[in-house]
């Protein structure tokens, strides 16, 4: 952050640093690129070892997360777009998550809860395909027998540039709010949403889907993010 770029010391995106790879067509660039550090959105070298940084994350989640019967992750991240988003895993490929009935019954409890709120809540793969996404990969390795629900939450910041054009002379103002006021209302908008994810977390034996609850919920789910489209 100090040195205003999105990679760490050796160019690499940690974003897009973990070793899988996206099953179909990613942006140029954006979803992820080993040409090289010079250019934003650095993979790594292929075939090498994660970075420090990808790694120590990985640990905290392994650690202290994932090994949980269940838990959920908030990551969040300068923005995509000009709304506010809730993406979930996965971003290397269309196919859905395993634990989508728990994750709809998430976004079913915050749109009860807090029913004019401005998130879109999505899979990422609605969106684009990225290669080696840290979330993809930490959901991946999650003991199948537990709840891991990781998000990210990517602030809206195509919004902060129209207010203000001129941050897009800053590689830093693409993707953050570069004025004081913004940055105040920025961190003020989301102190209900880490609200409502405490309270699921710490109440989620009484919301998690059961057997025939869940096979419904993996319905509606279906229908509601991946919607068939008449000819």
């Amino acid at each position: 952050m100090w040195a205003q770029k999105r990679a760490n010391p050796k160019g690499v995106d940690l974003m897009r640093n973990a070793p899988q790879r996206a099953e179909s067509h990613v942006p140029f660039l954006a979803g992820g690129q080993t040409l090289s550090p010079l250019l934003p959105w650095y993979c790594g070298r292929p075939g090498a070892p994660m970075e420090v940084e990808s790694a120590a994350m990985l640990q905290v989640v392994r650690e202290q997360l994932a090994c949980r019967p269940f838990s959920l992750a908030l990551d969040c991240h300068s923005g995509y777009g000009f709304d506010d988003s809730i993406w979930f895993p996965y971003a290397k490929t269309r196919r859905l998550m395993a634990h989508l009935p728990e994750m709809f019954a998430l976004k079913t409890m915050l749109e009860q809860s807090h029913p004019h709120h401005d998130y879109s809540f999505e899979p990422q793969s609605n969106q684009y395909l990225l290669h080696g996404d840290l979330w993809d990969h930490a959901y991946d390795h999650a003991p199948a027998s537990h709840v891991f629900l990781p998000m990210t939450l990517e602030l809206g910041s195509w919004l902060w540039i129209r207010k203000n054009p001129r941050q897009l002379f800053s590689w830093n103002g693409i993707f953050n709010p570069v004025k004081a006021h913004r940055i105040k209302r920025v961190l003020r908008r989301h102190s209900d949403l880490l609200d409502f994810l405490t309270r699921a977390a710490f109440a989620a034996l009484r919301w998690l889907p059961q057997a025939e609850r869940r096979a419904q919920l993996q319905q509606l789910a279906i229908a509601h993010w991946r919607p068939r489209r008449l000819p």
